[in-house]
């Protein structure tokens, strides 16, 4: 972890000029990300079979969407630390500009390495050593944090291994998945994933992104980097669909799936749909016993950022009115990428204040068992 105990001067500035960010209300951020420092860094985690693997031959992935970003690492331009380290890999700076600045009770983390790979024995041995790391040097040094548990999540029973390993620890509240699998989430390559996150009381987690092997919209590979970013949640609404569909609540009546920056503004037209075509053919799926909405609904948590932004408020409360699931949604700065959302600004200034204590913070402390 790094030394660095203050801001660059030209923050340190910035902060003088608009004054403390601290609100009169509880926030929870459920959606930071934590960056590995160097290569080096994860090493000191793998034991020495991998540790080998790790610097000889690296990660064998899937080609994912390797498109210009807006600003290098999809970071903030005032994220980048002093110390040198990459933005989200310097915990005292993120302390600083994030977690104090803005008075956070808890940040949930969301480290995006470690749990793909094509090699599954080193995605599991991976995912160990990132979850290592992310107990010492995230977890331990600084209370306010929960973390995403990271594991090779394309081999169902390796990765409920690591779940049962770690899921009793009280730093890990869900288990993570990017968006893009290799197969729909509700298929039966997954289940001992969701059925070790029951049996630990934790909730399962899929975030943007990922590189399942296909191409990553549902008509081929896109030309630019805006149509994989804003077209993020043709990802995520397959996956919703395939977890009601293949019957995945019914047999774990216990999990909990949160959707993390897939926005959410399509979750009721996908539900109206889904209602009407389980109704014509509701006897292709007998384990689907109740209409696709009301599983959503009991099982589906959202995070809001990206927040949908119509031009009209209203359109946005009518929003919340269709969704009908004001207790499942939960708020996220997506720090420390480009398109973070403050608390201050995300939602319209008209909104129920107990409606916008729930987002900010109630909801996310239920779902998690915060304090």
């Amino acid at each position: 972890m790094s030394t660095v105990t203050t801001a660059s001067p030209e923050v340190q500035e910035q902060d003088s000029q608009r004054g403390s960010r601290n609100t009169d209300y509880s926030l929870i951020d459920c959606d930071i990300h934590n960056a590995i420092q160097s290569p080096e860094t994860i090493r000191k985690y793998l034991p020495s079979r991998w540790r080998s693997h790790h610097e000889t031959y690296g990660v064998r992935s899937y080609t994912g969407s390797y498109y210009p970003r807006a600003v290098p690492n999809a970071a903030r331009h005032d994220s980048w630390p002093p110390s040198g380290l990459p933005p989200g890999g310097d915990l005292e700076f993120m302390q600083h500009q994030l977690l104090d600045e803005w008075g956070f009770e808890y940040g949930i983390l969301n480290c995006l390495a470690g749990g793909g790979g094509r090699n599954l024995d080193f995605a599991a041995a991976l995912a160990t050593a990132v979850n290592e790391w992310q107990i010492a040097e995230w977890l331990e040094p600084e209370p306010r944090l929960r973390a995403s548990l990271i594991v090779p999540f394309e081999d169902g029973d390796l990765a409920a291994k690591e779940v049962d390993r770690l899921g009793e620890h009280p730093g890990f509240v869900q288990v993570l998945f990017v968006a893009r699998t290799s197969e729909p989430m509700g298929r039966r390559k997954y289940w001992p994933i969701y059925e070790a996150a029951c049996r630990n009381g934790i909730a399962v987690g899929i975030h943007f992104g990922g590189a399942g092997g296909h191409p990553i919209t549902g008509s081929g590979w896109p030309s630019h980097y805006v149509e994989d970013h804003g077209g993020m949640p043709q990802a995520f609404q397959p996956q919703v669909t395939s977890l009601v569909m293949e019957g995945t609540f019914e047999r774990f009546p216990e999990l909990k799936v949160v959707l993390i920056e897939g926005g959410f503004a399509w979750l009721p037209p996908l539900m109206w749909r889904l209602d009407r075509s389980w109704e014509l053919m509701r006897e292709e799926v007998p384990e689907v016993k109740r209409p696709p909405s009301e599983y959503i609904r009991e099982h589906i948590w959202t995070t809001t950022q990206p927040v949908e932004e119509p031009e009209r408020p209203e359109h946005f409360h009518e929003l919340l009115r269709q969704m009908d699931m004001d207790d499942h949604l939960m708020f996220a700065t997506d720090y420390p990428h480009w398109d973070f959302d403050a608390p201050t600004s995300a939602f319209p200034r008209d909104m129920d204040k107990d409606l916008r204590d729930s987002i900010l913070a109630g909801n996310a402390r239920n779902l998690y068992g915060l304090p």
